[in-house]
């Protein structure tokens, strides 16, 4: 106990704070950096199993949290034997070197970032402060290994601002946060203040405390294709914009890692993979084909005409578990040929709801049908650019994609159909705003249509016709009347 613990509180199992920082993206990390032969200094909280993972992987780990709780719990789980392993439980502003390593370390860890590292009894410590005291706990040519949360990231842009507004019970003002770098470039200025090398720095997806995936650049088709998935599954409920069509976007204009969630600093390490883990981009090139296809519906509708039935027929080639997973969302086109873009998803990750009838298709073309309603619904839920009126139905589009590949799909057009509301609140008001000025065109074209016909029938052509044909008109709708009441006498 170093001073200025946290008695009733649990970094590791929050009531009302975010949790501790965990996934395969810091596991591999550790991996990369870890020797067999080091002394580690974990501080902040970490997950159990990273915490076990560090404890197994290295030659002795201290661990600092503020909680007591937690400090008691990962005694047991570090506890080895002929291990010199220790937890100190306190701020970090109390943790002088008179505690731990006095040698220093060789590796100190804070994926967590430097937050959690004080508690209220810490009256002032800035980031910087609290930066160079983990930065004279290292020993010489020692690796740290940082992470840092984005102020401004993707979670402020797309999240409701209600949401982001409520504070957690973790949020008490205190001078660490406030003076923390909010951004790429300011971290990186702080970095280069501390004499610390920024050139190795990881964009962390969707967050620091569930690392799925971190970047050393994010560019490209399929390395967008993962942030942006990893950033949909996150904001999965209600969103300002679209996550997924987001961060393709932010891809396409360059600034996907500048916006990223959060950033790993690793200083003094080499040889470091790019990806972590490293199957979290599937190797080799093309490009998603359902962003291929929703570009070409913009520009190049014979491309569309041409890939879809090129995907059905490879689809057909496939075995059932392949074909399952082969949604146009998962299926990455390399030229003129397709692969799968994750084989790990469950079988039905990308089977759409239950046709149930509503949709009749030919024996064996029911998954085809199904992956391409998946991709109607899926663009119009995005509220991306589309040849088609806005607030259009999925049933329409997928039968219209389906005869491209010779596949006559029909549907009971009745009270049930439903139209597709964009996901994010910014493609609903662009979706409202298309409806609105295609209604005024078609009343403006209404009233136009109107005008022309009250213009023909004020005419003298159109009247003197009129006066003609009056008489020949009554003839004949008395002849109507005279054959219906000759079938119901002969039906008597």
């Amino acid at each position: 106990m170093v001073g200025a613990e946290m008695l009733n509180w649990s970094d590791l199992h929050p009531v009302d704070a975010r949790p501790a920082a965990s996934g395969p993206a810091a596991a591999a990390l550790l991996a990369a950096t870890l020797q067999p032969n080091d002394a580690v200094l974990l501080a902040g909280p970490h997950s159990l199993n990273l915490i076990a993972d560090i404890a197994a992987r290295v030659a002795s780990v201290d661990v600092l949290v503020r909680s007591a709780p937690d400090a008691e719990e990962i005694a047991g789980v570090i506890a080895r034997p002929l291990a010199d392993n220790k937890v100190f439980c306190g701020a970090l502003d109390r943790f002088t070197p008179t505690y731990g390593n006095s040698s220093g370390y060789d590796a100190v860890v804070a994926l967590d970032g430097l937050d959690r590292l004080v508690g209220p009894d810490t009256a002032k410590l800035g980031w910087a402060d609290a930066l160079a005291a983990l930065q004279a706990r290292l020993a010489p040519s020692g690796r740290l290994l940082l992470g840092a949360e984005n102020q401004f990231g993707f979670e402020r842009l797309l999240q409701p601002a209600i949401a982001a507004a409520l504070p957690r019970n973790e949020d008490w003002a205190r001078d660490l946060t406030d003076a923390a770098p909010g951004g790429l470039k300011p971290l990186q200025t702080a970095l280069e203040d501390a004499g610390l090398d920024s050139s190795t720095m990881y964009a962390v997806f969707p967050s620091l405390v569930d690392a799925q995936v971190a970047l050393t650049e994010v560019s490209g088709p399929l390395p967008a294709a993962v942030a942006a998935r990893t950033m949909a599954a996150r904001y999965a409920g209600p969103t300002l914009m679209d996550p997924y069509r987001f961060v393709q976007d932010t891809v396409r204009a360059g600034l996907t890692f500048e916006l990223a969630p959060a950033w790993y600093v690793v200083t003094t390490a080499d040889d470091l993979p790019g990806v972590l883990p490293a199957d979290a981009v599937p190797g080799g090139s093309g490009v998603l084909l359902e962003e291929y296809l929703l570009a070409a519906l913009r520009v190049d509708q014979a491309a569309v005409r041409r890939t879809v039935p090129e995907y059905v027929s490879w689809l057909r080639e496939q075995d059932d578990a392949t074909a399952q997973l082969a949604a146009l969302d998962n299926v990455i086109l390399d030229g003129m040929s397709f692969r799968l873009f994750a084989e790990s998803e469950p079988v039905t990750a990308y089977l759409p709801e239950t046709l149930e009838g509503d949709y009749v298709a030919p024996p064996g073309e029911a998954l085809v049908v199904a992956h391409l309603a998946r991709f109607a619904r899926r663009s119009l839920d995005s509220g991306s650019r589309q040849p088609w009126p806005a607030g259009g139905y999925p049933d329409g589009l997928t039968a219209r994609l389906a005869a491209m590949a010779g596949i006559t799909v029909t549907k009971w057009l009745s009270s049930r159909r439903e139209m597709v509301r964009p996901l994010g609140s910014a493609e609903q008001l662009a979706t409202v705003a298309r409806l609105s000025e295609e209604l005024a065109s078609s009343s403006a074209r209404g009233i136009i249509f109107h005008g022309q016909i009250s213009g023909i029938r004020q005419s003298k052509p159109y009247r003197v016709g009129h006066a003609v044909t009056g008489p020949l008109r009554h003839v004949l709708r008395v002849q109507g009347k005279v054959r219906r009441l000759a079938r119901k006498v002969r039906g008597r």
